[in-house]
């Protein structure tokens, strides 16, 4: 194989390892937003705990349960996604070392990089399904903050 054709095949990869780290960059955004609205949610929760408690204080504490659980869920979705995305980060870079070594060393083990190929796109893909649970999470708690505030605020407005 000529240098040329080396070097671009070392650099296929690099489409998937782009991709994988802007993955990795907003998922941690969104993880880091998970985290503060668990503890937004958690310090509301400790607050109605001092207070006398009356049927409103145990229905809000109830609702701030559900979403606290929530998003305990929406965090350990997106951790487990995290830890794909750097694994397939990690297969990725690995793809286009491998392809390099191979044929610096003339050696005829090209199943390597195809399978470490095929590896980090499976473990993409399963990062993608677990963002996409994470979103449907997400979702569902702010449906359920809307109901909860039009119930008890609707006829206010």
């Amino acid at each position: 194989m000529s240098e040329l054709n080396i070097l671009s095949a070392m650099i296929t990869p690099v489409v998937l390892i782009l991709a994988t780290g802007q993955l990795i960059l907003t998922t941690s955004q969104r993880l880091a937003r998970s985290i503060e609205r668990a503890r937004k949610l958690s310090d509301q929760f400790e607050e109605l705990t001092k207070k006398p408690a009356d049927d409103a204080v145990s229905e809000k504490k109830a609702f701030l349960y559900q979403l606290l659980l929530r998003a305990a869920s929406r965090s350990r979705k997106l951790q487990q996604a995290m830890s794909l995305l750097y694994v397939a980060l990690s297969l990725f870079v690995g793809t286009s070392v491998a392809i390099g070594l191979l044929e610096a060393l003339d050696l005829q083990a090209f199943w390597l990089p195809v399978a470490l190929g095929l590896a980090g796109a499976g473990l993409l893909l399963y990062a993608t399904v677990l963002l996409i649970l994470e979103t449907r999470i997400a979702l569902g708690a702010v449906e359920k903050e809307m109901d909860y505030l039009t119930q008890h605020y609707g006829r206010q407005m």
